[in-house]
């Protein structure tokens, strides 16, 4: 029997400026929050759209390449895992789900309404690309 599937692929943007710790370790952490959007139809056949927000680290070497490209808005499409843990706070038992990313896509900038945003994202991604190709050693 399979152990499990544990897998999770968004697409969104950033929602304030991600912050890079140099642990003392030597590990590197970058951790965002990230927003994606789902539009639908309510019971009046208006159109609604509902925001979800995710808490997103990235360990290792991309860590610190990648915070001098990310920024708030920054597009991105983020492929990782789902991590819960627990903890206790004035009494309460709580829990915080995050996204451990694997993987991280710079799809470029939220573009204002007026510009066209399908597929226009794409050319930003090719220098990106090439610059953290170039710093991590791939």
């Amino acid at each position: 029997m399979s152990e499990g599937i544990n897998q999770v692929i968004l697409m969104g943007n950033l929602g304030a400026e991600p912050e890079l710790r140099n642990l003392p370790s030597g590990a590197n952490l970058l951790r965002f929050r990230m927003a994606t959007d789902e539009s639908y139809l309510d019971k009046n056949k208006e159109r609604q759209t509902r925001t979800e927000w995710h808490d997103v680290v990235l360990w290792g070497n991309r860590a610190e390449p990648l915070s001098r490209f990310l920024s708030k808005g920054s597009r991105v499409l983020v492929e990782g895992t789902l991590r819960t843990s627990s903890y206790e706070k004035d009494g309460v038992k709580r829990k915080h789900t995050e996204i451990t990313a694997r993987d991280l896509h710079l799809l470029g900038t939220r573009r204002p309404s007026s510009e066209p945003s399908e597929g226009s994202w794409l050319a930003d991604t090719e220098p990106v690309a090439q610059v953290l190709d170039s710093a991590v050693g791939y």
